[in-house]
């Protein structure tokens, strides 16, 4: 199921809850003991970054799995850190990460350190808007996670409602031949009966992923009738003809842009699990490389804006995610409920930003 751990960081006390947060995720992850440490040093100095920078903000660690694995491996066990805040942001991200540069009279170690103890690491800030500093560790000799030599990638933050440690929602990305699948699941309710059947999906999706879409929903709406039923949206992305289809059930959102217009994919009224409708249209257009996807649960505000967001697809599509939550809210206007944000990207990772 997705657990998650949050930590909100707004005194030095919290420094410590990340460091132990961090390292419950990487045994959940099964991870050694070098690379626990290494969960633990990267977390602990992001965290100490949100106070020293940041004014405070919080530290979102979850379980993911490789950007694209192939068909039949559920492989899980990378730690993915995110550290977000409403902060003034970094003028000269380059600068900051260079051993021996400070703004705070510290070493200037610590983004550094995070660089090299990390698999994937990614910072982008925008001044006078926040700073998201993004760290994936990963089982040793398995290397960077994000780094998939194929023409399309995706990433997501999962921020659970009420600092709940199960998030009803979780999402799949399953590479099957010249088919790549992107699934969000949405669970009726919340708690663990809701992750419960995001989970379902997930499972069905990996099983599943060489079926064209509308098999593989119709094989879902069968995997998930033993549990409550889920909204959910299904993306997929053939490579040898540059084709994306799109459908969705329930209450999921979902966004194309492509160069710097967006537009809505409409998903249809039902529950996959309990009922599906007979007909189900599917969205198909060309996909190519100024395209980005968004896929969201309805914790997120559906008029979300992507406004002044500088959202550029080279940028890790989990980073993406990231600034899409934290821009659509605010320690004053929290997430309203599970809340899930997928981004599908065609370009390759970015390391800096």
């Amino acid at each position: 199921m997705p657990r998650v751990w949050e930590v909100p960081v707004h005194d030095s006390t919290r420094v410590r809850d990340v460091r132990v947060a961090a390292e419950a995720a990487a045994q959940w992850a099964g991870l050694e003991d070098d690379r626990t440490a290494g969960a633990a040093l990267v977390a602990t100095e992001l965290a100490t970054n949100l106070l020293k920078h940041g004014g405070g903000g919080h530290v979102l660690l979850e379980i993911t799995s490789p950007a694209t694995p192939a068909h039949g491996d559920e492989r899980a066990g990378v730690v993915q850190i995110l550290a977000v805040d409403h902060g003034p942001g970094i003028a000269d991200v380059a600068a900051a990460m260079r051993d021996g540069h400070s703004t705070a009279g510290s070493l200037g170690a610590g983004l550094g350190t995070c660089r090299r103890a990390a698999d994937d690491f990614a910072l982008h800030s925008a001044p006078g808007r926040g700073t998201i500093a993004l760290a994936r560790i990963a089982p040793r000799g398995t290397g960077r996670p994000a780094a998939d030599p194929g023409p399309a990638r995706a990433g997501g933050i999962n921020h659970p409602f009420a600092g709940a440690e199960f998030s009803g929602d979780a999402w799949a990305w399953v590479r099957s031949g010249d088919r790549l699948t992107l699934m969000l699941a949405d669970g009726l309710g919340h708690g663990e009966h809701a992750a419960r059947a995001s989970s379902t999906a997930v499972a069905e999706v990996h099983r599943c992923a060489h079926l064209p879409a509308d098999r593989l929903l119709r094989a879902l709406h069968t995997a998930l009738r033993g549990t409550r039923g889920a909204a959910l949206a299904v993306a997929q992305l053939d490579l040898s003809g540059g084709r994306l289809s799109f459908t969705g059930v329930g209450n999921i959102g979902a966004r194309l842009r492509r160069g710097d217009r967006w537009r809505p994919l409409l998903s249809h009224p039902g529950i996959v699990g309990a009922h599906l409708p007979g007909r189900l249209p599917w969205h198909t257009e060309e996909w190519s490389d100024d395209c980005l996807l968004v896929l969201h649960s309805d914790g997120l505000p559906s008029r979300w804006s992507a406004g002044p967001l500088d959202l550029d697809s080279s940028l890790d599509p989990a980073v993406v995610a990231a600034t899409i939550v934290r821009d659509a809210s605010s320690p004053a206007r929290p997430v309203r409920d599970d809340t899930a944000v997928v981004v599908l990207s065609p370009s390759s990772p970015d390391r800096l930003s």
